[in-house]
């Protein structure tokens, strides 16, 4: 079978949810890949050599659902004990296999592999080296030492092949080498070879029980280094190995959540993934229910899909003619989609969807975020604090937040005031020429209202759209309106591919019109609305596909007031969130924590609730907190400002990439990021509405 426009194929099928099939990986008694459930997993944080208290902890991460449990084995003593920890989960009943992740020590790898059911190796450090270095290589010096790093690697496959030992070869974006980093730079396609060399030498030994991974703390990176793999993968010819997603350092709480589900989700939608680490700065315990929940959505979901239009002739190929192609295949992995189409993005760079500019939104605007207020009976000036708009009665004047919202939705009731400077209204088009077509407003019409070319807003009009609406006659119609702005939505369980295939069919048709994205989650729990909504409008974001969000609640049954008010600003911080996770809007600071683990040398929660408290106004900056010098500069390596244990008490403060102070006193730590941060003119004091006593 052949393939056309291969360079942009990534997954199974753009319109239909089809999970890739990948080779089934032996894991102890718990296979991955192939037609097994997605496995969820995560990482322990007590310290190797404390043998009870790593099993306890592994009992516990067991218990939520972690179906594999990785440990730290930074030497060989940890390496050692990992017999300790395996013996004692034995004898109290419990079976997980186990996970020994190795940095720099090829050492505790090969000793380890013996060991436990799988290893973890980083290429950017495993007989690798990172320092920072741009070193000039020519064809040869570069393949000699590619030949140099192979031969320490070929002990650990060796070992692993005889004692039927799976491994995992993880690239992280912030540890590649200098090598990688001197011929392909700090790119996706940098991540890609730095597997690969490990990954070539793993099948030249007819060692194929390997698991493949692309981590990165920024989501458009991971994403598309992810999909580059598959594509790479099946370039070569080589296996189609099962995946392990996860987000490095996303942080804890609501931003870590919305991050995860950012770029692990967006993978999930198009069937990629074998296996999820959420990875947040919380007690593993806490991580696997979020993967849980992140995987059960696509348990069901090609049952509950609508079908969607395709792209062209898109063939899908069920699982079991993928088995059958395979097994007769001479080269084990040609390539089975039948495609004739042309796709209008890059899936493996982020380019945003060129649009004219209308009103505040498309051309080179940041992405705006809507709130829908429409369920409120009435609104008061205290109300529009649900949507980042502080009013003090004592000022009587409107503070905006940095997560103010951009505009209200009130379809039949207008707000009963003016609204404050950075605000707008946008209302049902019914209720707009009831009121006088008032300029202040902007009216939203329905596609039967906007097909009657009735009178119209001068300056901006919005119009709701679905991919079934747009027929040749509403592109034409859009095509030549410079006012209107697209509102798209869907009610397909398969919702972030239709939205999708409906900015194609804009684009493959030159419909430049910005277009805000609308997801409604009526019947969901909060915590499903977070991942589920970060999934959908973040997906579509990472494709450059979106000028704006707003999330809908109309159809849950009536609540008081002050509960819909709180749903507001959950909503609020949710859009706000999803396109800072997405690198689209940057409107609050940023922290890039490690999940902690055996090797970390400080408190991790505490920290970085701490840092957090002392800088969250810090509009944009970037603060990575790396619990130890493994996960330090290079995972950090989007971060303006780094904090990182070096020992016990010391810390190490840097500037992007650079150590500017070394074994800081951790007591006196955070005042000296701080007075980092004024020297270099980033630090704002932290500014508060005040109200008087019985204000």
């Amino acid at each position: 079978m052949t393939s056309a426009s291969v360079s942009k194929i990534y997954c199974p099928s753009l319109t239909e949810y089809k999970r890739r099939l990948s080779r089934e990986v032996k894991i102890g008694d718990l296979p991955m890949g192939g037609l097994n459930p997605i496995r969820v997993q995560s990482m322990t944080t007590v310290d190797t050599m404390d043998t009870m208290g790593s099993v306890e902890q592994t009992l516990r991460m067991v218990e939520a659902g972690c179906e594999y449990v990785r440990i730290t084995a930074p030497s060989v003593k940890e390496a050692q004990n990992l017999l300790e920890i395996k013996k004692e989960l034995r004898k109290r009943g419990c079976t997980v296999p186990l996970i020994a992740d190795i940095h720099f020590t090829p050492n505790a790898a090969e000793l380890a592999a013996r060991i436990v059911e799988k290893v973890r190796v980083n290429p950017g450090n495993y007989a690798d080296k990172k320092k920072f270095d741009v070193i000039e290589y020519t064809d040869a010096s570069y393949a000699a030492e590619v030949d140099r790093i192979r031969e320490r690697f070929r002990p650990l496959v060796q070992i692993c092949k005889q004692y039927g030992t799976a491994m995992r070869i993880g690239t992280n974006h912030g540890s590649l080498s200098d090598r990688i980093l001197s011929r392909y730079g700090d790119t996706p396609l940098g991540m890609v070879e730095s597997a690969l060399e490990f990954l070539r030498l793993c099948e030249e030994e007819n060692y194929y029980d390997v698991v493949l991974s692309m981590k990165a703390s920024n989501t458009q990176v991971m994403v598309q280094a992810y999909r580059l793999l598959v594509q790479k993968l099946d370039a070569e010819g080589l296996q189609p190995y099962p995946l392990h997603l996860g987000v490095t350092e996303a942080g804890e709480a609501e931003d870590g959540r919305i991050k995860s589900a950012v770029g692990i989700g967006t993978l999930l939608e198009d069937g990629i993934g074998d296996t999820v680490r959420v990875s947040l700065t919380e007690a593993p315990e806490a991580e696997a229910p979020v993967a849980r929940a992140l995987i059960d959505r696509y348990t069901h979901r090609a049952a509950e899909a609508k079908p969607i239009r395709p792209l062209g002739e898109e063939l899908v190929i069920s699982n079991e003619e993928l088995i059958m192609n395979r097994n007769e295949s001479s080269d084990r992995n040609s390539s089975l989609l039948i495609t004739n189409y042309s796709l209008p993005i890059d899936p493996f760079q982020y380019h945003r969807r060129p649009t004219r500019e209308v009103g505040n939104l498309g051309g080179q605007n940041v992405p705006r975020v809507m709130v829908d207020i429409s369920a409120l009976d009435t609104v008061e000036y205290a109300d529009l604090r649900a949507v980042g708009h502080l009013y003090s009665a004592f000022l009587d004047k409107f503070q905006m937040n940095d997560l103010g919202a951009d505009y209200v939705y009130s379809g039949q009731r207008p707000v009963p005031f003016m609204l404050p400077n950075g605000l707008k209204e946008v209302v049902d088009y019914s209720a707009w020429l009831d009121a006088g077509s008032r300029p202040d407003h902007f009216p939203v019409l329905t596609q039967a209202e906007y097909a009657l070319n009735a009178p119209r807003h001068p300056e901006l009009n919005f119009v709701f759209h679905n991919l079934d609406s747009l027929t040749p006659a509403a592109l034409d119609q859009l095509r030549n309106d410079h006012t209107a702005v697209v509102i798209l939505y869907t009610d397909n369980a398969h919702a972030m591919p239709e939205i999708r295939r409906a900015f194609f069919e804009l684009m493959n048709n030159g419909v430049t019109n910005p277009v805000i994205i609308n997801r409604q989650f009526p019947a969901l729990t909060p915590e499903q609305t977070q991942l589920y909504a970060a999934t959908d409008v973040g997906g579509l974001l990472l494709d450059g596909l979106g000028d704006g969000v707003v999330l809908s609640t109309e159809l849950l049954p009536a609540r008081p007031k002050a509960e819909w008010l709180q749903t507001l600003d959950q909503l609020n911080q949710l859009s706000f969130g999803i396109l800072q996770a997405a690198r689209t809007r940057m409107s609050k600071t940023e922290y890039i924590s490690c999940p902690s683990c055996g090797r970390t040398l400080f408190d991790l929660q505490e920290t970085t609730a701490m840092i957090r408290k002392r800088t969250d106004h810090l509009k944009g900056v970037k603060i990575g907190i790396m619990g130890c010098i493994v996960n330090g500069p290079g995972e950090m390596a989007d971060a303006d400002y780094g904090y990182v244990g070096v020992g016990k008490g010391k810390i190490a403060l840097y500037r992007g990439q650079d150590v500017i102070k070394k074994s800081v006193p951790e007591a006196q730590a955070v005042d000296e990021l701080i007075e980092l941060m004024r020297e270099d003119g980033k630090w704002i004091e932290p500014m508060v509405l005040e109200e008087p006593v019985g204000a």
